[in-house]
């Protein structure tokens, strides 16, 4: 992949969040009574959506992109619910990498829920992962899966082998990886279908807020 400057736009947010969370463990251990580690998320996504903001000006799939219609945020949100179902239902077993861990919990000593916490969790998956991923995954790799140039094609052209390959290496990057594949798929298509990236961030908007909002209600942390 060439480094060029529209390429590191799209990659560098996601290089620094992926980079950021590998060294948490270990910042966790220096930071050890001087910060709760849980506040590393809000750190991270702020770093990562201050990144996203310095880079807007050449994210031109987004700038220059028409407003969605009433029907493709229709079909943003009825895909997004579908990942949803999908991602609540393959959670165990051949269908998770490794073991799941105990998540993201928000509570406190006294057994209750800190709201400042889990609001900076659900911010920060909801708003500032799907439009980073989304740069990286569909707009930069899928298209350049395409074509090497590929800020010149056009979401319309990309081909199936694009949007299975991508697919599987998003996949990849999540424990949950056949779920992940499935919402690669999900996200490549409606963004192939309908040529606007913020109809791919839609959707995978709603699937991260409606997981947050799964979470807070049943307690099931782990899927964070």
């Amino acid at each position: 992949m060439s480094f060029s400057g529209p390429a590191v736009a799209r990659a560098l947010p996601f290089a620094v969040f992926i980079g950021l969370m590998a060294v948490e463990p270990w910042l966790a251990a220096q930071l050890a009574g001087v910060i709760d580690p849980r506040w590393f998320y809000g750190i991270r996504s702020a770093v990562v959506a201050s990144l996203l903001y310095v880079f807007w000006p050449s994210f031109t799939e987004l700038t220059a992109a028409r407003r969605p219609s009433i029907r493709e945020f229709g079909l943003a949100m009825v895909a997004g619910l579908i990942v949803l179902a999908i991602w609540l239902s393959l959670d165990s077993g051949i269908f998770v990498l490794g073991q799941s861990g105990s998540g993201f919990n928000p509570h406190v000593a006294d057994g209750s829920i800190d709201w400042s916490l889990a609001l900076m969790r659900l911010a920060g998956s909801a708003l500032v992962v799907p439009l980073m991923e989304e740069l990286f995954w569909r707009s930069l790799v899928m298209r350049w899966l395409e074509e090497a140039d590929f800020s010149a094609i056009d979401p319309a052209r990309i081909g199936l082998r694009a949007v299975l390959l991508s697919s599987l290496v998003f996949g990849l990057e999540h424990s949950q990886w056949a779920a992940g594949m499935l919402a690669g798929l999900v996200y490549g298509w409606l963004y192939v279908r309908s040529g606007n990236l913020w109809v791919a961030i839609a959707a995978h908007a709603v699937t991260n807020a409606g997981l947050g909002i799964w979470v807070l209600a049943t307690g099931a942390w782990y899927f964070w």
